[in-house]
């Protein structure tokens, strides 16, 4: 990948990582302006050395470069050096940076005041010079630098930090911003030896992350071949990975009723859970972050509940599908068991054929046997501990209170069901409520045979105001 014809500006270019960017991108024909002011790691001092080394570098190498030395503060004049020496400007790396770093309870205001100036005033400054040059040309490429400590957060660090990630914030901006004139934006969290990172990384470590791991994914960001832009990625001893915002399933209370901090905390494993990969997002923009909220709106105002019952949540769901399988023996024992045949010498004797199967009339079965396949669901989620989501008690809130069964045809002596399950209603009952759930069974050919409604008596779980 060449950049011949093109003029890059890097930040900070005197040493470490800006010192690799600019020698890498020389090297593939750019035209560099190496900028540094000098200073210390700590923002002290200045000198024209590190940037006229760099610069000699470049030449020595057959290349084109010339030294910068102003503050990434004062980013016109950073600009205006670019323009004067090459006519044009394509590429825009900010990479400058100093440390402050002290704990939160120990920190100065100079010490925050002057590292987010150079971090992120100073992007903002080269940057907001460079800009209507790029836009004027029709395109070009900028890099912003974060950290992984603006990211994640670190002990010592809250000046570096709020820098760090305010650049993360203007670069996604920028990218939407420069969207339409061809301007791609993205920003790298790397880790490398440097005059930063020997303050806190053991030696031996400095020595092993090279810079110029780094300076391989920026030239790329920065090549016309590279059509990425808005991304964020960690880069660092031979590692190179996109980042991106993950968010969890969450949990949705529909408007127009009370959400007391009770409720959220009753919701919490909800709102944390990344549990489900298909119900985990990864908002890209703003439109992807209000997706949801945006859904609740349009959703319309709540059907109500409380902290036992969310009817919004529990109101239509539908369990998994489950099966029951039964034959002659279970039939028989059934109908034994409710009384069928209890007295086969007396009036009863015409009810031999529900529990003997070789009976002359055939061998029947009791159609309220049609209850169990709809009882075996609910006893297997009961031993399981399922509930639909939005019903939150336990088996000690519910008495049974109406149970309806309807058999389409007369039940086969055996069969393969398959039961769903589906809550269907949900009433206020001023101090209690009511939620009735529905089962519909099919046979092996999908026929429907047998639909169960159960009432549940939910105690203490009404006073809603719903119907």
């Amino acid at each position: 990948m060449r950049f011949d014809g093109k003029v890059a500006v890097v930040t900070g270019a005197g040493n470490g990582l800006g010192r690799s960017h600019a020698l890498l991108l020389a090297a593939r024909g750019a035209r560099v302006l190496v900028n540094d002011l000098g200073g210390g790691a700590f923002g002290g001092g200045e000198s024209t050395q590190a940037a006229d080394r760099v610069v000699a570098e470049i030449r020595d190498a057959g290349g084109e470069a010339v030294a910068n030395y102003a503050s990434v503060e004062d980013g016109a004049r950073i600009v205006e050096a670019a323009l004067d020496a090459f006519g044009r400007i394509d590429i825009v790396i900010n990479n400058a940076g100093i440390l402050r770093d002290v704990s939160f309870a120990k920190m100065s205001r100079e010490d925050w005041d002057l590292v987010l100036r150079v971090h992120l005033e100073g992007s903002f400054r080269v940057t907001h010079a460079a800009w209507p040059h790029l836009r004027e040309q029709g395109g070009g490429r900028v890099i912003m630098t974060t950290s992984a400590a603006g990211l994640y957060g670190n002990f010592g660090q809250a000046n570096y930090s709020a820098a760090k990630m305010g650049i993360l914030g203007l670069a996604q901006t920028l990218a939407h911003e420069g969207r339409k004139s061809n301007i791609h934006v993205n920003t790298i969290a790397p880790i490398a030896g440097s005059r930063l990172t020997e303050t806190i990384l053991a030696r031996e470590l400095v020595d092993a992350l090279r810079p110029e791991y780094v300076s391989a994914l920026v030239a790329y960001l920065c090549h016309d071949e590279c059509k990425e832009s808005g991304a964020l990625f960690e880069v660092g001893g031979g590692f190179f990975a996109r980042v991106r915002w993950e968010r969890a399933a969450g949990k949705v209370f529909r408007l127009g009723r009370e959400i007391t901090p009770e409720a959220v905390a009753g919701a919490w494993e909800a709102v944390n859970d990344f549990s489900e990969p298909e119900r985990v997002s990864h908002p890209r923009d703003l439109a992807g972050a209000m997706a949801p909220i945006m859904r609740n709106i349009q959703a319309g105002p709540s059907r109500g509940g409380n902290r036992f019952i969310d009817v919004d949540e529990a109101l239509g769901y539908e369990f998994p599908e489950s099966t029951f399988e039964y034959d002659e023996r279970d039939v028989a024992l059934y109908a034994l068991g409710v009384g069928a045949a209890a007295d086969p010498t007396g009036e009863r004797r015409g009810e031999l054929h529900f529990v003997y199967e070789t009976h002359s009339d055939g061998f029947w079965v009791l159609p309220t046997f049609g209850v169990i396949p709809g009882l075996d669901v609910m006893l297997k989620m009961a031993r399981a501990g399922e509930s639909a989501p939005g019903c939150n008690y336990g088996l000690e809130r519910l008495l049974h209170g109406e149970q309806s069964t309807e058999v389409r045809r007369p039940l086969p002596p055996r069969a393969r069901l398959t039961t769903r399950t589906k809550i269907v209603e949900i009433y206020d009952k001023g101090e209690n409520a009511l939620v009735i759930t529905e089962t519909r069974s099919f046979d092996e050919r999908g026929e429907e045979l047998i639909v169960n409604r159960f009432t549940a008596v939910i105690r203490g779980a009404g006073g809603w105001g719903g119907e």
